[in-house]
């Protein structure tokens, strides 16, 4: 059996569309249909391929010194949930790095500033039909932050989300039991569990850069 670690890579070779088409557009996001050249039984054909145009969002995994996750309780209409959740939001600022996408969700939403930021998951929750990517970041080195120095109203949804502290390894058995079902949140915790075993060396600083591979 040959070696696969260097072939299994994810890239971008995105397909040319014969034609496209907005068929709806929305505060932050747009359905599109593309046409699409593939092979069929006679031949190519020409498919339409419908998808949500998503600008991205970031989530930050912000760990205490006693190794706890933070967790916010946040309703989501889509699901009619209440679900517990990392602070994390839409990378909806022009040109914004996806890692102060989740410095300022994770003052926004959650009053806290970290020093040390590492990059912990890069995902697409939905690729069979949204162009959504969520970066996921490990944020340690916490401070409370002042009200002032928040500078941020909540409001709608964000007006009341309860505020957690679960221990990791509680959080990661939390996602195992089904009782953490929001996918950043989810992937993050599992991913902070697993590179907590070599005390997060083998995670990458954050950096600025925009991610565009």
């Amino acid at each position: 059996m040959g070696d696969d670690r260097e072939r299994v890579a994810d890239h971008r070779a995105p397909k040319e569309s014969e034609r496209s088409s907005t068929v709806f557009q929305g505060a932050k996001t747009a359905m599109r249909v593309d046409w699409l050249r593939m092979p069929g039984t006679d031949g190519e054909e020409v498919v339409p391929r419908e998808y949500m145009e998503h600008p991205g969002a970031s989530a930050a995994l912000a760990l205490d010194t006693d190794n706890r996750v933070l967790l916010l309780n946040q309703y989501r209409h889509a699901t009619g949930h209440w679900l517990w959740e990392l602070p994390a939001g839409v990378r909806d600022q022009e040109g914004e790095p996806p890692v102060r996408t989740a410095q300022r969700e994770l003052s926004e939403e959650a009053g806290y500033r970290a020093e040390h930021w590492h990059q912990l998951a890069d995902f697409f929750p939905s690729a069979g039909f949204s162009t959504e990517r969520i970066h996921v970041f490990l944020a340690r080195g916490l401070t409370e932050l002042t009200e002032a120095e928040i500078g941020f109203e909540r409001v709608h949804e964000e007006a009341d989300m309860p505020m957690a502290w679960l221990p990791l390894e509680e959080a990661r058995t939390a996602v195992l039991q089904g009782r953490l079902r929001n996918g950043a949140t989810v992937i993050g915790i599992l991913a902070a569990a697993a590179a907590a075993g070599d005390g997060f060396a083998s995670l990458l600083p954050a950096t600025e850069e925009v991610f565009a591979q």
